[in-house]
């Protein structure tokens, strides 16, 4: 019996004959480069580069110098242990885990000189991300390594311990085109472990398959200027092709440079980037939630224009604040005339005028109460990309808030509340809350006359397939929620909007031989300055470019907002600034908007604290940002327009998307006539 299992071990045992095969075959992955990403104008905005990474089999360690390895790496033996252990816990005794990842040129050099000296060790050459421009670090996004619950998630998908992924960013949304796929070269060893050539002649080696290439809309000296022109600030600005929802820039601040997430220093970059209370890893554009303030004016317009309400000659007798409802609603024009008609009210921002426009809507006869004249409302707003996701190919898009009915039946006791009551909302406050990419995508809207393209980066990719259309084909969709709008109504919103800009609220954002339409913000903001706004797109003829610039705790959005909107479509639309332009530039990216609370934190950031609290981080999780800073903190209430309501704190709200809303008016999405 013996001898007959000794015979089925040594000649027909296939796992016993493979395990002395892979002692015997040393097996190197050969990663892929991953696809380059390229601007519009055919830049390389995100590239590779190589880097290395010193990889150990824990079974081959044997006899080596263990001091000269921590020296040179940078460790003490405590952490070597540890590090051995994690290697056998990750990906056991006979397979190559990573020791230290991205090493240094220098620790490379040292490294090579005295490789002998480490049995069980390896070089092995990594592909890592080159950021050329050093510019869009939240949109392009990182790599972090793989770790167990993602190979359980994409379990057959390629990946194994020790391999990067997209973790954010376009790097995250796109991972499948741009990963490639991973090659093998097997080599024979001697009992020495000596690489004594290829194994069988390579027959069984695969070749790595580089990741594909994407091809976006952003235009880098845009994205770079719209950076630069946010210097010192929190805020962002997002600029949008009108014609094709494609983004020619989102710029957000603070942000960082995303070279600090590559290489050896990576580790400890994210640390720091993470405990920043500046937060420079979230993309305000995205999740930034503010209320819109008067840039809302223009929508309220479109809808009451719409619902047959008022006429563009429809005029209110303000004389300085809206007085129906209590206590008064201010303005910040006191003289006869300045809402004569809608398109005065619209280029002098009446307060009155349009806090009169939201309760004629919500209190429509047609509609017989307001909670159903306030729903009509908010499909409205829905149809506009308000209080819902616009599905943006980069992740973590937050919805604003539109508010549900169900939040004011809480507020006052069930639904006895009326227009009096949510008055604000008719100037862009109260719940109302938009990022500034549905800002600056419900500028697309009226730029083109109720049409608009989902806001997206990529625009194609290398060799498209038919199975590609899950990731580009709903950014070629045209949706048209508001087509029952007519052109003569957008005529004339577009019109007023221009006013804005000539003789209005913006008259001294100019572009020589550009006609400009615009609308600014001014947000109020229960924690500090207000924040400034300011929406617009050009030229009026033929939309090219629709922008979006916010600027926290930055007063008036004449001041800040419009003239850093100014110079980002004069760049776009001219390719170029002039002189005083460029002077402007230098102005303004030199103003620090920075609150003090804010800048007093950088006094603290290297304390002993945090740089223990940052070492205990992981850099290869994607951070999920929740939206409580305290210069976004949603307005709940206007005291002086609504004397009787209570803030209790509740920002109740039903989230929905613009094919999900059926259960408040007969399954449609915006009103039909």
């Amino acid at each position: 019996m013996m001898l007959l299992q000794l015979l089925n071990l040594q000649i027909f045992s296939s796992e016993y004959k493979l395990q002395a095969e892979n002692n015997a075959i040393y097996r190197k992955v050969v990663y892929p480069d991953r696809g380059i990403i390229y601007d519009r104008n055919g830049k390389a905005v995100l590239e590779n580069t190589i880097m290395y990474d010193l990889m150990v089999t824990p079974s081959e360690a044997k006899g080596l110098d263990t001091n000269a390895l921590c020296s040179i790496v940078g460790i003490d033996t405590a952490e070597f242990h540890k590090r051995m252990v994690t290697a056998i816990i990750k990906n056991s005794r006979y397979k190559p885990s990573i020791f230290e990842p991205l090493i240094s040129d220098e620790v490379f050099a040292r490294l090579n000189e005295n490789m002998y000296k480490f049995p069980g060790f390896n070089i092995v050459e990594r592909p890592v991300r080159a950021y050329p421009f050093h510019s869009a670090a939240n949109v392009l996004g990182y790599l972090g390594e793989v770790d167990s619950n993602f190979l359980k998630r994409h379990a057959g998908e390629g990946y194994d311990q020790g391999d990067y992924a997209g973790m954010t960013g376009l790097e995250r949304s796109y991972e499948k085109v741009l990963m490639g796929q991973r090659g093998v070269k097997r080599y024979i060893r001697d009992n020495k472990n000596r690489i004594q050539g290829s194994y069988e002649n390579g027959t069984y080696d695969t070749s790595a398959i580089a990741g594909r290439n994407l091809y976006t809309s952003m235009d880098i000296d845009l994205q770079m200027l719209a950076e630069k022109l946010l210097q010192n600030k929190i805020g962002s600005v997002v600029a949008i092709n009108p014609k094709t929802g494609g983004i020619l820039a989102m710029a957000t601040s603070p942000s960082y440079d995303p070279t600090m997430l590559t290489g050896s220093q990576r580790r400890k970059n994210f640390g720091k980037l993470i405990l920043d209370t500046a937060r420079p890893l979230l993309n305000r554009a995205i999740k930034g939630q503010y209320p819109p303030g008067s840039t809302y004016k223009p929508l309220s317009a479109l809808i009451a224009l719409d619902e047959g309400i008022i006429t563009p000659a429809y005029g209110y007798p303000c004389a300085g604040a809206y007085y129906s409802c209590g206590r008064p609603v201010k303005c910040t024009e006191h003289w006869q005339g300045h809402s004569k008609d809608l398109r005065t009210a619209i280029a002098y921002s009446c307060n009155s005028y349009f806090s009169n426009v939201f309760r004629m809507i919500v209190d429509n006869p047609k509609y017989h109460n307001p909670r159903l004249g306030y729903l009509e409302w908010k499909h409205y707003m829905n149809a506009f990309g308000y209080g819902i996701d616009l599905n943006i190919d980069i992740p973590s898009e937050d919805d604003g808030n539109i508010p549900d009915t169900s939040g004011y039946n809480k507020d006052f006791g069930g639904p006895r509340w009326n227009s009096c009551n949510i008055v604000t909302l008719g100037i862009g406050q109260d719940r109302m809350l938009a990022t500034p990419l549905q800002i600056a995508n419900a500028m697309c809207i009226i730029a083109n006359k109720g049409y608009y393209y989902t806001p997206h980066f990529v625009d194609s990719i290398e060799n498209e397939t038919i199975a590609d259309t899950q990731f580009i084909g709903k950014y070629r969709f045209k949706h048209v929620p508001l087509e029952h709008i007519s052109d003569t109504s957008f005529n004339t919103v577009q019109m007023g909007m221009h006013d804005v800009a000539v003789f209005g609220t913006a008259k001294a954002v100019k572009i020589d031989g550009v006609n400009i339409c615009a609308k600014t913000g001014t947000a109020q903001n229960p924690h500090g300055k207000d924040h400034s706004l300011f929406v617009a797109f050009a030229p009026m003829e033929n939309p090219k470019i629709a922008i979006c610039v916010v600027v926290e705790n930055a007063g008036f959005g004449a001041t800040w907002a419009a003239p850093i909107a100014s110079l980002v479509m004069e760049k776009y639309l001219k390719d170029t600034l002039t002189t005083q332009s460029q002077a402007n530039v230098e102005r303004i990216s030199g103003a620090d908007l920075i609150p003090p609370a804010i800048k007093h934190w950088y006094f603290k950031q290297d304390s002993i604290k945090l740089v223990k609290q940052s070492q205990k981080i992981n850099p290869d999780a994607a951070p999920v940002f929740q939206n409580n800073l305290e210069t976004t903190k949603p307005v709940q209430f206007d005291p002086e327009a609504e004397p009787n309501r209570k803030d209790n704190g509740d920002t109740t709200q039903i989230k929905t998307k613009p094919d999900a809303i059926q259960q408040d008016n007969k399954k449609k999405i915006q009103p039909k006539h």
